[in-house]
């Protein structure tokens, strides 16, 4: 059996976002020999509140704005649009995880790179953070579902027939039992080894490695 790697992360995320192309370089790299899942954790289902009330002291929106634009020259993979908080505003990542979900449900048997919804999950992010779009709002994940030439009628019946809600609750459950603390969280090992937050790539790629050596009998025993 391949090792399964899970990663979970809210679509609101700076980190998740910047966190992206490791996930993407995983798949690259391990594609053929583990499987990846990726979910979501609810960080930003309140977002307007989260943001403002961890803001509130420290400058405001325009801070975090600035803060996010610093951001872009340490991890120059990302782009930061100027009107990201300051004036576009999503009052939930709960709307745009249900939407993605559905997503999910109409994917096939393809590798992870090719799938519908991991292409899905990092446009969506781009709207967001690169172009400033609200992807909080209906009309707006219509709109990037129709440029990625996916069915607009067929993922609202996913969500109109609780498919959707009901896989994004399993999601959200399987959160809590492992523990994940927030945005992003690699989750490897049946929970064993958990990677939460700014982790480095090669901190990635050591517990990956680390699922081949337990698979083949090859760890360390402290019995």
């Amino acid at each position: 059996m391949r090792p399964t790697v899970t990663y979970f992360s809210d679509a609101l995320c700076i980190w998740a976002y910047i966190s992206q192309v490791r996930l993407d370089q995983l798949a690259a790299e391990y594609g053929d020999r583990i499987t990846i899942e990726e979910k979501f954790c609810s960080v930003f289902s309140d977002a307007r509140t989260k943001t403002a009330a961890n803001w509130k002291d420290r400058g405001g929106y325009e801070a975090m704005n600035s803060t996010f634009q610093k951001m872009t020259k340490k991890f120059p993979h990302i782009s930061v649009h100027e009107d990201v908080w300051t004036k576009v505003q999503p009052r939930t990542s709960s709307s745009v995880h249900l939407f993605l979900k559905a997503i999910q449900l109409m994917d096939g048997d393809a590798a992870f790179v090719d799938l519908t919804s991991t292409k899905a999950i990092r446009q969506f992010r781009t709207a967001f953070f690169a172009e400033a779009r609200d992807i909080a709002d209906w009309k707006v994940q219509g709109e990037i579902a129709e440029e990625l030439g996916l069915d607009v009628d067929h993922i609202k019946a996913k969500i109109h027939s609780s498919e959707a809600a009901a896989a994004l609750d399993a999601d959200l459950k399987l959160a809590e039992s492992l523990g994940v603390k927030g945005s992003p969280t690699f989750v490897m090992n049946e929970g064993r080894q958990v990677l939460f937050g700014n982790v480095g790539y090669k901190l990635i790629e050591a517990n990956v490695e680390e699922l081949f050596r337990e698979q083949n009998g090859d760890a360390a025993s402290w019995c």
